[in-house]
């Protein structure tokens, strides 16, 4: 029986756990690799003798032996012994060996077996062609070193990280994979945190304890209702800095709303100065500037600060949908309901920068870009999603089977969700790799416009307005509610989850109020 067949029988024989799916020897050498990666080598070193269980594996030791005394020969021959064992990574061992002899016959003044070992050994593996050139271009330039040099400390630590580099291409149980016992209790976390629903926080998760989030966790009380407006609220978003809340209303004013440091809200600004119904304001990313859209009227930008109107845009026909801004808040685009005005990009100033019209661009229903500016979405006569990719202007083009209302993508551009009236969200990924949507259902939607958001800690969470005057909440990862919230008496047309504050969502309703929702504790 070889050394590497009685070393697998011994680490099979005791088991550990109610299940009995442990390993003994398993765990105590994972938990000694530990112990020294962590610097008590005292006690790892006490654990071994006292355990009788070795960190190392006895062919590891026997290649430690061998290559830290430099006897290449049988460092080669082992390998070779576990060539099936090894598999694809068998070169790249061969290669830190016969690297790390070739330097050492180079030190000895031993030129010809160093060219020998590069031209007949080392070029016959299949490893990565520029690593064998790298290494021929310091073979001409170590050539020149004084022939019987010997520092023997520099020779000791070479060999010491070639052992190093050579462990983490060896399998197991051979050599134990680098950081395995944090990589386990790792596994274990992510799986708690990806079966919590409720999950929404950036604190390390507690060891001592399985892990599992309360709905405390989350908004579902009303814990404020604005009543500034004194018709339906169509729009509401808090700001990028989760500082203030704007609103907008069927009664053509807007107003933004500070809140404070208990996480109350009081009215900052009301914005008036619209002939008709604001249908939409957004923030400027550093949140210093407002845009409002009146509803087939003009659109304005407002200073936050003062809350007075810096430009107004356009004119009586002047009809936009939709408009977002650019990470440098100073560009922002529009989508117009006029198919022959398409999309427009335009700075503070009132410049139009540029624009795709055509005759093939249809009305514009929404537009967003993503928060690094890379690319910009919009939704086109209803049903069809065009993903921009700005730098390159590649296009994307995704058909819905129902007419879609609103379009929001996550804070960390990686996904956005649009509304149907079908009664369903989906879900796409900004960079085109899935093939189908994530679908999300339960509220109620048929022929008003309805917004949702992503909301929470790594936006973890949607939230939806619904024609049944409730929200709904959506865990990302399941396509049924994990709450619905009442308190609104007619149609909730529109959700913000404040970014900073993951606890707080504000939603706006056709019963001309605001909620703000909190946690139950």
């Amino acid at each position: 029986m070889g050394v590497h067949q009685k070393f697998l029988m011994e680490n099979s024989s005791e088991v550990l756990g109610s299940k009995g799916l442990i390993k003994k020897n398993e765990f105590l050498r994972i938990i000694v690799q530990c112990l020294y990666s962590l610097g008590y080598s005292k006690t790892a070193s006490c654990l071994e003798s006292e355990s009788g269980v070795s960190y190392k594996s006895p062919e590891f030791q026997f290649l430690e032996s061998h290559l830290l005394n430099g006897n290449w020969d049988n460092c080669i021959s082992f390998l070779n012994s576990i060539r099936d064992t090894l598999g694809e990574t068998m070169d790249s061992a061969l290669f830190l060996v016969l690297k790390q002899y070739l330097f050492e016959c180079l030190t000895r003044g031993e030129d010809a077996l160093a060219l020998d070992v590069l031209k007949k050994r080392i070029s016959a593996l299949e490893v990565d062609r520029s690593k064998v050139h790298s290494l021929a271009t310091s073979v001409v330039s170590l050539k020149d070193v004084e022939s019987g040099v010997r520092d023997g400390n520099v020779i000791h630590d070479l060999r010491r990280k070639c052992l190093t580099d050579l462990e983490k291409l060896l399998p197991p149980p051979i050599s134990v994979p680098e950081g395995r016992l944090e990589h386990l209790v790792e596994t274990t976390v992510i799986a708690w945190v990806d079966s919590c629903l409720y999950h929404s926080s950036s604190n390390p998760v507690s060891l001592y304890e399985d892990h599992k989030c309360g709905r405390d966790q989350i908004p579902t009380v009303t814990t404020q209702i604005l009543a500034g407006h004194r018709n339906e609220v169509w729009f509401v978003q808090f700001s990028n800095n989760g500082e203030y809340l704007a609103s907008s209303s069927n009664d053509c004013t807007a107003i933004i709303w500070k809140v404070l440091e208990n996480g109350e809200l009081t009215m900052k600004h009301t914005l008036c100065g619209h002939m008709s119904a604001i249908s939409l304001v957004a923030w400027s990313p550093d949140d210093t500037k407002l845009l409002t859209i009146g509803n087939t009227e003009v659109l304005k930008l407002w200073d936050v600060e003062t809350g007075t109107c810096k430009l107004t845009f356009g004119n009586l026909d002047f009809v936009v949908s939709s408009c977002a801004w650019f990470p440098n808040s100073k560009q922002f685009v529009c989508g117009y309901s006029d198919p022959e005005k398409g999309i427009c990009m335009w700075d503070c100033d009132g410049n139009e920068i540029k624009a795709w019209r055509g005759m093939g661009m249809p009305k514009v229903v929404d537009i967003a870009v993503t928060p690094d500016g890379e690319y910009l979405i919009s939704i086109f006569m209803d049903k069809e999603i065009r993903v921009l990719h700005m730098e390159t202007n590649a296009e994307r083009i995704i058909s819905e089977e129902h007419s879609i209302t609103s379009l929001s993508v996550s804070g960390d551009s990686k996904f956005f969700i649009v509304n149907l009236n079908s009664q369903e969200i989906h879900m796409w990924d900004v960079a085109g790799k899935w093939n189908k949507p994530l679908c999300f259902m339960g509220h109620k939607q048929c022929k008003y416009v309805i917004r949702s958001c992503f909301g929470g800690f790594n936006s973890t969470f949607i939230a939806s307005g619904s024609e049944n005057a409730q929200v709904y909440i959506w865990n990302s990862r399941s396509s049924t509610p994990i709450e619905v919230l009442s308190g609104h008496s007619l149609t909730v047309n529109c959700v913000s989850w404040n970014p900073k504050r993951p606890h707080m969502l504000a939603s706006a309703s056709d019963d001309f109020s605001i909620r703000i929702w909190g946690p139950s504790s």
